[in-house]
């Protein structure tokens, strides 16, 4: 197979192991980018995410798929759409099995029904914490990314095959509930989607009202990976990370030390979320509020399941104080 690099209006394509290759793939809006992941196998390739829908990112597609057929299938870590979007068009396009979690399937089902109502998850989640209303959106365009049945469906623990080798999928909540890395221990090859990232802290938000303690799940998904054998890390955006253990002391590090900035910013007395989130973020609250401001709920909810702060409902609001 061909080896190439091109400039950053098209793709980056580059090899990254024995038989394994990473494809930056483009779209104009959310992350820009994704990292996605060639596994050669005797069957064909296997495809890890697929980059979000748009017709730059399909063009990259059709640049490469001319020069590496024949796809296997398609795996994904987990189902938010840089990752999954072009799933169902790859699927019908190229004819190639897609296979997801359980869980992630599961999610797939339910993101379908509520864009079919053209009902926001945020909505409710930012309101009762101080947000702002979000502007109005079309959902129901984004249903066809979602509107496809998987070949087949694994689950925690389970073997999958990225080529002709065995990963253990290994369920990593918190980003996203149903992410999940793949891990091959002979080769020493850890797949980390969105769970660990080079220059980035991942999102870890409670993206619904049904999600309790998210951050607390990202640390014990944390502590499930940082110590495995690992040569080679692949993330689902930017550079790939040397020193896993490292890379995961620090972001829980970072949130370490934004969990005290909360703690001392009720010191002053009730707050909401929001209040909170200008308190420890200055103008970043200001300048990218959402980002700081679903990571300031998730950190307070983390706090309050430890028991170091408390809430109530007031007015339809939650003021969070020390206990």
């Amino acid at each position: 197979m061909a080896s190439f690099t091109e400039k950053k209006d098209s793709c980056d394509f580059t090899k990254v192991a024995e038989n394994v290759w990473k494809l930056v793939v483009r779209f104009p809006f959310g992350m820009r980018e994704v990292n996605c992941y060639l596994f050669k196998g005797k069957k064909g390739y296997t495809i890890v995410d697929t980059g979000d829908f748009h017709e730059t990112a399909k063009e990259t597609w059709n640049k490469v798929l001319a020069s590496v057929f024949p796809i296997e299938k398609i795996v994904l870590t987990h189902s938010h759409p840089d990752h999954l979007g072009l799933a169902k068009w790859l699927k019908e396009k190229y004819s190639v099995p897609v296979f997801m979690s359980d869980l992630s399937f599961q999610t797939m089902q339910e993101t379908k029904a509520r864009f079919a109502v053209s009902h926001d998850k945020y909505e409710a989640v930012l309101q009762k914490h101080g947000g702002p209303t979000l502007p109005k959106r079309n959902f129901a365009r984004e249903i066809p990314k979602y509107d496809f049945e998987p070949d087949g469906l694994f689950k925690n623990g389970e073997q999958v095959l990225l080529g002709d080798d065995p990963y253990e999928a290994i369920r990593t909540p918190g980003h996203a509930p149903d992410h999940f890395c793949f891990y091959n221990r002979k080769k020493q090859i850890l797949v980390l989607g969105d769970h660990v990232l080079k220059d980035l802290s991942p999102i870890v938000a409670a993206w619904s009202e049904n999600d309790k303690n998210p951050l607390g799940d990202y640390f014990d998904s944390l502590d499930r990976i940082k110590d495995l054998p690992v040569k080679v890390a692949l993330p689902g955006h930017g550079g790939l990370i040397e020193d896993v253990k490292a890379r995961a002391e620090s972001i829980r590090m970072r949130h370490e030390h934004r969990l005290k900035q909360i703690v001392m910013s009720l010191q002053e007395g009730e707050k909401t979320a929001a209040q909170i989130c200008r308190d420890t973020y200055g103008d970043m609250a200001i300048k990218q509020f959402f980002a700081p401001f679903m990571a300031t709920i998730t950190r307070c909810l983390y706090l309050e399941f430890a028991g170091k702060i408390s809430s109530r409902l007031v007015n339809g609001q939650i003021l969070y104080f020390l206990p």
